[in-house]
């Protein structure tokens, strides 16, 4: 999203900006960003920007010429700088969540656009942006709350329908979902109705129907986001898992940022003891969900095999703190401790795990039951 709020003199782009006025500086970088020309229009801005620091117009302007090309991390900078001298300006701010968002930091981008929510609650480009990164960071009751006052308004807008329907499949909400569901249906066969159908029969373990739907959703749309994700997933808890590596590398192909992709795919490299590979996408898995606690089993669990044995020990440790009832968190304690010859400790983790496991099979059986 680039806006320029300068007017601009065109003028040819890829002019030398050196030894001129800082306004004609600033008007030649203003036209080489119109005619395309973002090397020049950088370069215009930062020699204006030097005779002028508190141009908040100017800044922006590079902060967008920046992410035009790629740049975030410096767009990032200089939105927040513009920011700084700025404080509140809501178009700087939407930029800035979306530099976040196109440098995969998808945590920042979702903290950003909440505040940016909160200062206009219908501004729907903002509703959409935050709703994608909430159902990428797999907070799917926020999704819910947001989406579903905006879907009672407007049922046929599909891009509201697909994510609410979405978030309710994985929110195990499935009466709500297949309404949602047999809504897209009325419009005809579609890419995102059948990802709504193989979500719904993935979900319910049904994983040949469900194969067979994502195929089609992928047959329809193959750049559809998430297709070849949930198709991998479908894919690798049927135990094909040479096929589940096809989707989930066709999925990052086109959606670097896709976290159960980063992550299974990770599990798959780690299977194949290609622990460098593995531990790249569990990084890239853990900007989009920091802190998320099946991720970083992984990684303690390649720390593990590559014989860390003490970074491994403080990975699982800290997963355990947070969830107590990981069981195989619990296992692969166990035989840290055992490798860092702390018997006591091991055999303590294991007592643990036959404990939970008998706290889970009496789970289990009272559920037959009733």
């Amino acid at each position: 999203m680039v806006r320029l709020v300068v007017p601009a003199l065109f003028v040819a782009a890829g002019l030398a900006f050196a030894q001129q006025p800082p306004e004609q500086v600033l008007q030649q970088a203003v036209a080489a960003h119109k005619a395309g020309d973002l090397d020049a229009a950088i370069r215009g801005y930062r020699n204006y920007l030097k005779d002028r620091p508190e141009a908040v117009d100017a800044r922006s302007n590079l902060g967008a010429a920046l992410a035009s090309t790629g740049r975030y991390s410096e767009a990032i900078a200089e939105y927040r700088e513009a920011l700084k001298r700025s404080p509140g300006n809501f178009p700087i701010s939407l930029n800035l969540a979306l530099a976040y968002y196109k440098a995969e930091r998808i945590a920042r981008a979702a903290t950003q656009l909440a505040a940016l929510h909160k200062a206009q609650p219908g501004n729907k480009q903002v509703i959409l942006l935050l709703s994608d990164c909430w159902l990428r960071q797999g907070e799917d009751a926020k999704v819910i709350e947001l989406l579903t006052p905006v879907e009672k308004q407007d049922e046929s807008d599909l891009a509201v329908a697909y994510m609410l329907g979405t978030a309710l499949l994985r929110d195990k909400q499935v009466d709500r979902g297949q309404l949602i569901i047999d809504r897209i249906l009325r419009q005809g066969d579609s890419a995102e109705a059948r990802l709504l159908l193989g979500t719904a029969k993935l979900n319910a373990l049904e994983y040949q129907d469900a194969i067979a739907d994502l195929r089609k959703a992928a047959e329809l749309n193959p750049h559809l986001p998430d297709v070849y994700s949930y198709l991998g997933r479908a894919e690798m808890d049927s135990g094909d898992m040479a096929a589940a590596r096809e989707a989930f590398e066709k999925e990052l192909a086109q959606n670097p940022i896709d976290f159960e992709s980063n992550l299974n795919l990770a599990v798959l490299l780690k299977q194949d003891e290609d622990y460098a590979g593995a531990r790249k996408l569990l990084d890239r898995a853990l900007l989009v969900r920091p802190g998320d606690l099946r991720t970083l089993y992984q990684v303690g669990s390649i720390e593990l095999a590559e014989g860390k044995l003490e970074a491994a020990r403080a990975t699982f440790e800290d997963v355990i703190a947070h969830a107590p009832q990981f069981v195989e968190a619990h296992i692969s304690l166990a035989a840290t401790y055992y490798r860092l010859k702390r018997k006591e400790d091991g055999d303590r983790e294991r007592a643990l795990v036959q404990k939970l496991k008998a706290e889970q099979d009496a789970k289990d059986q009272r559920g037959k039951a009733e």
